[in-house]
């Protein structure tokens, strides 16, 4: 059969030859880099550097080829790559009792991303009501314009109509709502009911953080309905916000907490967090991961650990977003014809656009000028440098996108 020929199968012709044997999931990628060192990128034979703002998506919280890093994961390249978790891992064993501890919480499973805590979570969480005899409580409520990852369960929970177009049916036992809409929320809660998922700050939604009202009266509800919350934290945890866990400014306690990207400073590490009384329920047979929790990634993670969780560190983070938001919302005064508002927490920052499509036109012209950022929905421009940047990176990145913003405006009086 000559697939490529059926309706519904979007071309690949504007891939370029040298990825024709990868999937094309992803638009065409613009540049290839080959070296990185701190908070820039740097092309073959180039010298100049790319200002990198937005760090593999939040991944690399302490820059490119950080000299501890490095030297932690070849140190244990020169001993010991993988065992299974047939066997012990002692590092696992230690960063395990770190995590928990910072998150308020008991146990950890480790996993290779993001998207697998938060199925480790999903499953923990109906498994929970299953061994308390409440079989029924099976629907999870996830809250509209949610990513929580590409996997069967992470789009599911999320219920974006892009990603789930083709790949689920009608109803997966996910109920969705709106954020920081506490009525709707009531109102979605069942006798089935197993948990709620939310992200504390929404990333690819727009940077949108939880209200404080919002998610203390989430907690209530569940103590109140006897249902489990379960916090997405994979892009605004780790430091970002100025605390090692975002819902540490909330003063709400989860049940469970997804973990990833940053912790593992660019090493593929996840890791689901949660309590004794929700973990109980996850016995010999009920999950695993072959990759989990191996000692290179526990290695790397546990020295991101030992560097972030530190008080000079988070003083850092919140130092360096004071002042970047600060610049960030000088542009909006400067701007009011591009730039509606600047919102987000610590260093994960959104800045929404009022012209249609223009987060998109103004990244492009960023990157003329060395300045890598991303966007989000709800036309926003997405900021996540890593947590290391300082003055000098700041007032780069402020007056490359100033430039960025004069262009942008010149082509829109000139249209």
């Amino acid at each position: 059969m000559n697939h490529s020929a059926h309706p519904s199968v979007k071309t690949t012709s504007t891939y370029p030859e040298s990825r024709k044997a990868l999937f094309p999931t992803y638009g065409p990628p613009e540049e290839a880099f080959t070296r990185g060192e701190g908070c820039y990128l740097f092309k073959e034979g180039e010298s100049e550097g790319y200002l990198d703002f937005f760090a593999g998506i939040a991944v690399n919280a302490l820059g490119h080829s950080h000299p501890e890093l490095v030297s932690v994961l070849q140190e244990q390249a020169g001993k010991l790559w993988h065992v299974s978790n047939a066997l012990r891992v002692p590092q696992g064993e230690e960063l395990a009792q770190r995590l928990a501890g910072i998150a308020g919480l008991d146990r950890v499973f480790f996993g290779n991303s993001g998207t697998e805590a938060v199925e480790c979570g999903l499953k923990m969480m109906r498994r929970f009501h299953f061994d308390h005899g409440r079989p029924e409580r099976d629907r999870i409520i996830g809250v509209n314009h949610a990513f929580h990852g590409r996997t069967h369960g992470g789009i599911c929970a999320a219920g974006n109509p892009e990603h789930t177009k083709g790949f689920i049916g009608k109803d997966e036992r996910f109920d969705h709502v709106a954020f920081n809409d506490l009525p709707a929320l009531e109102a979605a809660i069942t006798d089935h009911t197993a948990g709620i998922i939310i992200e504390t700050v929404q990333g690819e939604g727009g940077i949108f953080p939880a209200r404080t009202d919002y998610l203390k009266s989430v907690r209530e509800l569940c103590d109140k309905h006897g249902i489990l919350l379960m916090l997405d934290e994979v892009q605004c945890g780790v430091g970002r916000t100025g605390k090692f866990f975002a819902f540490e400014h909330y003063g709400v306690q989860p049940d469970v907490v997804a973990s990833a990207k940053g912790l593992g400073g660019g090493y593929p590490v996840g890791a689901c967090i949660a309590s004794k009384a929700v973990s109980d329920s996850m016995v010999i047979g009920t999950h695993g991961s072959t990759y989990g929790g191996g000692p290179m990634a526990m290695a790397v993670a546990s020295k991101v650990v030992d560097i972030i969780d530190d008080a000079e560190f988070m003083a850092h983070v919140t130092t360096s977003s004071d002042m970047l938001n600060k610049g960030l919302n000088d542009l909006v005064t400067q701007f009011p014809d591009i730039l509606k508002e600047v919102r987000g927490m610590g260093l994960m920052i959104g800045i929404e656009c009022i012209p249609a499509g223009a987060n998109g036109e103004i990244l492009k012209l960023a990157r003329t000028h060395n300045l890598l950022i991303t966007k989000a929905g709800c036309n926003t421009l997405r900021l996540l440098p890593p947590l290391i940047i300082g003055e000098k990176e700041i007032l780069e990145a402020l007056a490359k996108l100033k430039t960025s913003l004069v262009e942008y405006q010149a082509q829109m009086n000139s249209a």
